[in-house]
């Protein structure tokens, strides 16, 4: 399997795990199941969908739109971000959407640090409690770009102007690890290590807050996970874990299903789209860490071509600009520490 298969699958692991997950978000888990059994299809927002209301099945959300602003932005950029372009082209986003009559908006953390930049704080300042999963969610472009130790710094500066916090970098460093290791070759017991060192080395970084650290939530939950059956993992990552925005609930609850369902990618998003909470980013990500591992030829076919279709997709060309910054002294484009 190619680096390039690696990266597209990342991208597109990333795109179906948000459009699986976009009708069951913020519903509970037994509403989910009340309605729709288990979500293994790709299915409409309901007219009651609180965020994706009449949205056609296989519909992408803000996961997988900010992840590719972003990697727009990294490839523009030859591997930087500046947080003011950045911070730019989220607002514009949010405009847009508005414009298209979703209600799928800029996350808490990401609107109150918006704000704050605007009202003439410094950027360093604006993400100081952001701790929701908004930088994990559209990190993967920042792993596929990244294979050397410019990584930590390259997801540092993707979430410094809105999750500047140990919470929001650390939850961000273990995605962004995980894909980069996957894209890389490596296998997924490897790839999820060097998500939880990412994670560690992350969450040292930016504004202390309260909260369980991510890094030690990844080391116990893999642990936790393996001694539950399949059956058995849905209900307790939802009632143990968590499946809210915050980034030590979803990003945690992700990798417990990576654990224990990543050989199986159909299965790993199902249960993902079928957890309740903040669905469509947990899908996302468990598809950008399990994409870049499968490769893109190992992602479900029906469930690709019907993602691609819908959203009118084609990431070959954001794939390969993100691996030309790769081959650049592996992946370290000259990056100074922030």
């Amino acid at each position: 399997m190619s680096t390039r298969d690696r990266a597209l699958g990342a991208l597109y692991g990333l795109a179906i795990g948000d459009a699986l997950g976009m009708p069951a978000q913020s519903l509970s888990r037994a509403n989910i199941a009340l309605r729709y059994g288990v979500v293994d299809r790709l299915l409409p927002g309901a007219p009651d969908q609180p965020i994706a209301p009449n949205m056609p099945a296989g519909t992408i959300t803000d996961d997988t739109e900010q992840a590719l602003l972003l990697a727009d932005l990294l490839v523009a950029g030859n591997g930087r971000v500046d947080p003011h372009a950045f911070a730019g082209a989220l607002q514009a986003w949010e405009q847009d959407m508005i414009r298209r009559g979703s209600l799928d908006l800029l996350g808490p953390s990401t609107k109150r640090a918006l704000d704050r930049l605007a009202a003439g704080e410094p950027a360093e300042q604006t993400g100081r409690d952001g701790t929701t999963n908004g930088a994990a969610m559209r990190v993967a472009p920042v792993g596929i770009a990244y294979a050397g130790d410019g990584l930590l710094d390259a997801v540092l500066e993707s979430c410094v102007v809105t999750h500047n916090t140990g919470l929001g970098i650390g939850a961000a460093a273990a995605v962004a690890a995980a894909v980069s290791a996957g894209v890389g070759g490596a296998d997924l017991p490897t790839a999820v290590a060097a998500a939880e060192d990412a994670a560690q080395a992350g969450g040292q970084r930016g504004h202390w807050v309260a909260g369980g650290r991510i890094a030690e939530r990844l080391r116990w939950v893999r642990g936790w996970a393996r001694g539950l059956t399949p059956d058995e993992l849905v209900p307790a990552i939802d009632e143990v874990v968590g499946t809210s925005v915050a980034a030590n609930e979803s990003v945690i609850a992700a990798f417990a299903l990576i654990e224990v369902l990543g050989t199986d990618v159909r299965a790993a998003l199902t249960a993902a789209a079928s957890l309740g909470g903040d669905t469509d980013t947990i899908a996302a990500i468990c598809g950008a860490v399990l994409g870049a591992h499968h490769g893109v030829s190992g992602l479900p076919s029906d469930l690709l071509d019907q993602v691609r279709r819908v959203n009118r997709l084609d990431l070959d060309a954001t794939a390969d600009g993100l691996l030309a910054l790769r081959a650049t002294e592996g992946g370290q484009h000259g990056h100074r520490h922030i």
